[in-house]
């Protein structure tokens, strides 16, 4: 395991064949191979997953909580993430799915897709007003806050400065039981995660004090023993729907533009595409747009990495659902008390510096002079044969003492040939002793 616990995303060092795959794709390079093996980088790390998804020997993994966890609370409320319904083959129909998670162990369900209407609604008034920065970047996806904040710190104050859908439907369930007499250190709430970085969310909140989150499950991790329970309460399932289908396509690219109706809006996903926007949006060359959902995975939520169905097929599924749900819809009616729930970060968001060379300026500058003349020593293509994702990175790397110049394997073939021709003309010298 990890040592650093404020991440979700760890590397198992035994599965670990040290190829270059996670390097060359990890967005913020993160990740290096050293001495076969891959090094995630703490503090440039984002959780986004991305190394999960390529890492074709399974070696790069999400801390999640286990189904067992939930039996250590009285009262035990799930609250799945609306990526959760797309994932079951001729599932279409949504109470059965939250009536199989009650029977693998719930005691109740509130979705996130609630919380996310509530935001839906709470979005559409902040936009409308005169004095808020825009273009407005969505904050739902936990990549995209840790991402501004280390590469685009100018643009935080543009982002919708309000909590996840996952943490209204937690506090939703946490006052909801609360009111029934309960205890709060005895209700349990645990988000079905379709991804690393929402759990590392839950775990160490950026925008609030605490998360009423009580544990992450991985999607994947409870895909088997729901595949049972649906096959059980088939013909038996309860009426558990809260939501509509405005806040379950949240899940989806676009999902968010779709349920606020805002005309004026830009939807992107995928992380270099995002990267892309904001690069465009911290130079101002965006124009009339208000809004901009950002989404970290492919396809929204429903590619993420915790995920196991394909992203383009959930979305095929999603909309099954939708017009399903069109016709026949059978949801329940419970007391919520939603006005009392606080939707607006607690916590001011700053700055995180992670891609500075020294704390002093003047060796900052003295390091970047280094830097830029290794890599113009560099063949700068960018391979990965050294360990690092970028010629740049590598430069950097041996700026600040983490690599060797002659990791460049291009460095080192011209150097072992340099050494080669000073042999030979040493071979050639031939002692005057033996003349």
């Amino acid at each position: 395991m990890p040592s650093n616990k404020e991440h979700s995303v760890y590397l198992d060092k035994d599965k670990c064949i040290g190829c270059t795959d996670c390097i060359k794709r990890c967005p913020t390079e993160a990740i290096r191979v050293r001495n076969k093996k891959a090094v995630i980088i703490d503090e440039k790390c984002i959780d986004c997953g991305m190394c999960i998804q390529v890492c074709k020997s399974k070696a790069k993994k999400a801390r999640a909580d286990t189904l067992d966890q939930i039996h250590t609370y009285k009262v035990k409320v799930a609250i799945p993430a609306p990526t959760l319904y797309t994932q079951f083959k001729g599932v279409h129909n949504i109470n059965q799915i939250l009536t199989a998670l009650k029977h693998i162990g719930f005691d109740d369900v509130i979705e996130v897709a609630k919380g996310a209407e509530w935001i839906t609604e709470k979005t559409k008034a902040y936009i409308a007003q005169a004095d808020v920065k825009k273009p407005i970047v969505s904050s739902a996806c936990p990549v995209i806050i840790k991402l501004i904040r280390s590469r685009f710190p100018t643009l935080i104050p543009n982002i919708l400065p309000f909590i996840s859908p996952k943490e209204v439907s937690a506090k939703m369930a946490k006052t909801y039981y609360i009111n029934k007499g309960y205890n709060r250190e005895d209700i349990g709430v645990f988000f079905i995660s379709p991804c690393a970085a929402k759990i590392t969310d839950s775990r160490y909140p950026e925008t609030i004090e605490h998360s009423d989150v009580d544990g992450s499950i991985a999607l994947k991790d409870i895909y088997i023993p729901m595949l049972k329970a649906l096959k059980e309460v088939e013909n038996d399932y309860a009426i558990l729907r809260l939501s509509s289908n405005k806040g379950m396509f949240w899940a989806s690219s676009g999902g968010e533009v779709r349920s606020t109706q805002i005309m004026s809006n830009v939807a992107v996903d995928g992380v270099e595409d995002v990267i892309k926007i904001l690069e465009m949006i911290e130079d101002e060359e965006v124009d009339n747009v208000e809004y901009v959902e950002c989404l970290a995975c492919k396809g929204g939520c429903l590619g993420g990495p915790l995920t196991v169905e394909n992203p383009y097929v959930s979305r095929c599924r999603m909309e099954k659902i939708a017009r399903s749900h069109h016709k026949d819809k059978k949801t329940r009616h419970i007391e919520l008390d939603v006005a009392s729930i606080p939707y607006h970060w607690e916590k001011d968001l700053t700055a995180k510096e992670v891609f500075k060379l020294d704390e002093d300026i003047k060796e900052a500058i003295v390091k970047m002079e280094q830097l830029e003349k290794i890599y113009e020593k560099l063949p700068q293509i960018d391979c990965g044969s050294c360990g690092s994702p970028t010629c740049k990175a590598l430069a950097e790397d041996v700026v600040l003492e983490r690599a060797n110049i002659l990791d460049c394997i291009f460095i080192l073939r011209d150097e072992v040939s340099h050494l080669a021709e000073e042999m030979v003309e040493l071979v050639d010298k031939i002692p005057r002793s033996i003349q």
